[in-house]
């Protein structure tokens, strides 16, 4: 009965929304025991409509950077909103925005907004594409750039030709990559690649610097165009373009999620190379100029520079990851962590150390009676508005459903 509201919530979904839900967040495809529907949010947490509160660590997969319902950042937006939002023109917010971020990110020259990361990464694949008029594009196998044509990971309702010129290397694979831009030959327009390797279902990899090194020097060989998608990683890895922490400038990266801490709005972000391509293709949307997520960005890059939220949510990552890592050593039960600690993927593993879903699911389940929100193969992403005591009593939950299960075991 804990789901009880919920439940015939989903009831009436069925009847009217395809499937129920749609998207990444059909709690469908996750562990049973999964809201479906919430009411309030605040800060780490989330309720759901029957009254039970989480501590959030998908963070509405990924926007949430400083906690639900900021009071700085809200009342930017809500300010905004009371005088002008979406309009037959941009404020002058859209103005200052691109001056701070253009600021902010060491390779930025310009920057252009939108509303969604698939907005962005398509906008970057239509500038490489017009920099030299070429076609290839190059991107790592299993990687997630967006729901659109070119890279939904479903081919419902796609046909062969919206990847006709897309071509697949592996992550972190020097010399698959450079089979890759062999193949594309002269026709090179472009190398998609993500700040690390979060494909789901999969281990989590950071970048070796060798691999981020090579994609740079192809596109300069090739006078092509090397992109950078920060949108799930954007703000959490560095508070610059996460390759810059190896010494790699992108000419394009794609921003979303973490811009304006859950408000609606995305941009691509460019060197100066680029902009005269950026300037050629048309991309446009009724909402995608309007003022009041602009504000709520503006007043979450300033907290972003004025606070320590980075360091904090590292610190918060790595007691998480130890203190599972010492749960899982008693228990017996082996827990596979990888990612940054800000982004942690946590998966549990049968006693050949293959992955178990049926124990993963388990272990999220049992979570989630307990008020953890986990997720059993999706990266997961640490808020700053979590604390010590959060961290801590999300262990203490764990180590109880753990021994549960190495009971049942």
């Amino acid at each position: 009965m804990r789901l009880e509201k919920d439940m015939k919530l989903r009831e009436r979904a069925a009847k009217v929304i395809p499937n129920g839900m749609y998207g990444h967040q059909n709690v469908s495809l996750i562990a049973p025991g999964t809201p479906q529907f919430f009411t309030r949010a605040e800060g780490a947490y989330l309720w759901d409509v029957d009254g039970n509160r989480y501590v959030d660590y998908m963070c509405g997969y990924g926007p949430q950077l400083l906690g639900y319902c900021h009071p700085e950042i809200d009342r930017a937006y809500c300010e905004q909103l009371s005088r002008i939002d979406v309009a037959t023109g941009p404020t002058p917010l859209m103005v200052e925005l691109a001056e701070k971020w253009t600021e902010l990110v060491t390779h930025a020259d310009w920057a252009m907004f939108c509303k969604n990361g698939t907005d962005a990464t398509t906008m970057a694949l239509m500038t490489a594409r017009a920099y030299r008029g070429r076609k290839k594009i190059l991107i790592a196998t299993g990687a997630y750039h967006g729901a659109t044509t070119w890279c939904t990971p479903f081919p419902d309702g796609t046909v062969p030709e919206d990847r006709a010129h897309i071509i697949h290397y592996e992550y972190n694979n020097v010399e698959s990559l450079e089979k890759a831009a062999e193949e594309a030959g002269d026709d090179l327009a472009g190398i998609f690649a993500s700040p690390f390797k979060h494909d789901v279902l999969t281990d989590q990899q950071l970048p070796d610097p060798a691999y981020a090194k090579r994609a740079r020097a192809l596109c300069d060989e090739k006078d092509a165009l090397l992109i950078v998608d920060e949108i799930r990683a954007g703000l959490r890895i560095a508070r610059d373009a996460s390759w810059s922490l190896m010494g790699v400038e992108p000419d394009l990266t794609s921003w979303g999620k973490s811009l304006a801490n859950g408000h609606p709005i995305s941009a691509l972000l460019g060197s100066e190379k680029a902009k005269a391509a950026a300037g050629k293709i048309y991309a446009t949307g009724s909402f995608w100029f309007a003022g009041a997520a602009m504000a709520a960005s503006l007043v979450t890059l300033k907290i972003l520079q004025e606070t320590d939220y980075l360091e904090r949510m590292i610190g918060l990552g790595t007691r998480l990851r130890t203190g599972l890592g010492e749960i899982g050593q008693r228990r017996s039960i082996s827990i596979r962590q990888t990612g940054p600690e800000q982004m942690p993927l946590i998966m549990l593993a049968d006693d050949q150390g293959n992955l178990d879903m049926q124990r993963g699911f388990a272990f999220c389940s049992g979570l989630m009676e307990k008020g953890v929100y986990f997720h059993p193969w999706h990266n997961m992403f640490i808020s700053a508005a979590m604390t010590d005591k959060d961290i801590d009593m999300t262990l203490e939950a764990a180590d109880r459903v753990l021994a549960d299960m190495s009971v049942d075991a």
